[in-house]
């Protein structure tokens, strides 16, 4: 508890300074309540779409530059968003891009490995931020946003678009208020059938039209070793999270939302593996992560495979296949969309719907104008802490070892939630003809933390693993 005061009047306090350095500091430019604000985009292939119209539609915003690696996507962009007689900027290299004193908020959508980087540099540049989510690649680089966003008094906004939705706002208020009694665990589903991507025989061309260096930016810079460049970098460890941090990150979100966490957890468990087929992604598309929070665990569920049952339909727990289901000491909460909830007795008795949609953009813009950084829905440090949960997941079940279904069921005994959650799982896999015995599943270490130095306890390997080795000259700043 005195942990969580101090934070908060951390929070209070950074808030208050915030709005002080907006009015002082002449490293950036001061903002009047109805001066245009003008926004680069970095990434657009995809996400990055819905920021620029998200941005564009804002009264007193102006879409002014774009950026993107891939000529085509920057061209093509440029002819489609730019306005008559007011063309776009474009930029090829982010760098550039911070560079330009005229643009005040970046928002970027590119993928995973670039996040934090591109968060902190624009930050540095004296930009605010918007990021999508999962905010950083791993635990540190995240927490290097967070760093230089109290820093430098910049308002960073994480793509956790559930946190604008009244609806969703509602329904964890009424949990948290008590109306369904005390939590008794929450978890998130990401069951979302997802396909193999192949498997290459060597080394796949690039194409001329992106600069493949800066697009691999801190990872490591090796031969394309999948078919597709774009959205498959999502399944490979160097660039991606898996499904975890891809759909999932934002259940994990609403999960901790509603537990009322703001810190990591105490204890992280994993188990899963990358099962039926054979391609040339290594990240897990089977998976389950248990993290124990003292007031009630957050279990989240991954599910990449598509049967389920005998009419091979899309998997379910209580309806739900991608959101949350919350069990109560007096009913329970089913969220199966980013804007939607039912509460119900235990008896299966509707007590209470929610619903309602939000404008996550345009609270970022609020909050840009206030400089108060309570006026943000989902403050930097939401995203760092939900991305983070992510992260150590995954670490758990990459130090994993192979193990037998009799192996892990001796591992989990008189722990009744994970028995049930992994009988769920060996009995989806079995469905999907999928044979343990020759594919076995990894039994992830059981790690415990120290969330206020944000370290594992007695774990040389995991702590290594909260950060990664760094590629010149796209090393993530540390910022103190």
């Amino acid at each position: 508890m005195k942990k969580t005061m101090k934070r908060r009047q951390f929070v209070k306090i950074g808030a208050a300074a915030a709005t002080t350095f907006a009015m002082v500091d002449p490293f950036n430019r001061v903002l009047g309540a109805n001066e245009e604000i003008r926004v680069g985009v970095v990434g657009f292939r995809g996400r990055g779409k819905s920021h620029i119209d998200g941005f564009s539609s804002q009264p007193g915003v102006r879409l002014a530059a774009l950026c993107d690696v891939d000529q085509d996507v920057l061209e093509k962009g440029a002819e489609k968003y730019s306005q008559p007689g007011q063309k776009l900027k474009t930029y090829s290299d982010y760098r550039r891009l911070l560079e330009d004193k005229e643009i005040d908020l970046i928002s970027i959508a590119t993928p995973n490995h670039t996040h934090s980087l591109i968060s902190v540099e624009a930050i540095m540049a004296g930009k605010d931020v918007y990021v999508e989510k999962p905010v950083s690649h791993n635990v540190w680089e995240g927490q290097q946003i967070v760093n230089a966003a109290r820093k430098h008094k910049k308002i960073v906004q994480t793509g956790t678009q559930c946190r604008s939705n009244p609806g969703m706002q509602e329904a964890v208020k009424f949990i948290r208020d008590g109306n369904l009694g005390k939590v008794r665990v929450a978890r998130g589903l990401c069951y979302k059938r997802r396909k193999s991507i192949g498997k290459v025989d060597g080394p796949q061309a690039v194409p001329s039209r992106i600069d493949f260096d800066l697009w691999t930016g801190p990872a490591p810079l090796k031969p394309l070793m999948r078919d597709r460049l774009h959205y498959d970098w999502h399944w490979v460890r160097d660039t991606g999270n898996g499904d975890l941090g891809n759909q999932g990150i934002h259940q994990m979100d609403i999960a901790r939302w509603i537990l009322g966490e703001d810190q990591l957890s105490p204890e992280v468990f994993s188990i899963g593996g990358r099962l039926g087929y054979i391609d040339d992604g290594d990240t897990a598309n089977t998976q389950i992560v248990f993290h124990n929070y003292e007031k009630a665990p957050l279990i989240f569920e991954v599910r990449g495979l598509g049967a389920y049952a005998q009419n091979n339909a899309r998997p379910k727990y209580r309806g739900v296949d991608v959101g949350v289901v919350v069990d109560c000491e007096n009913g329970y909460m089913v969220i199966p969309s980013y804007s939607t909830a039912t509460a119900y007795e235990h008896n299966g008795k509707e007590i209470r719907k929610f619903s309602g949609g939000g404008d996550h953009f345009a609270n970022c813009i609020k909050a840009v104008r206030s400089r108060k950084r309570r006026d943000l829905n989902a403050d930097i440090w939401e995203g760092h802490v939900s991305s983070a949960l992510c992260h150590t997941g995954n670490i758990s079940y990459y130090l994993g070892g192979n193990a037998s279904p009799g192996q892990v069921l001796e591992q989990i005994k008189g722990d009744a939630l994970a028995a049930e959650s992994i009988g769920r799982m060996l009995e989806h896999i079995q469905v999907n003809d999928v044979d343990l015995n020759l594919t076995p599943v990894s039994l992830g270490q059981h790690l415990k933390m120290d969330a206020t130095r944000t370290a594992f306890l007695g774990n040389e390997r995991a702590n290594e693993m909260l950060t990664r080795v760094y590629r010149k000259p796209f090393e993530v700043p540390a910022i103190t």
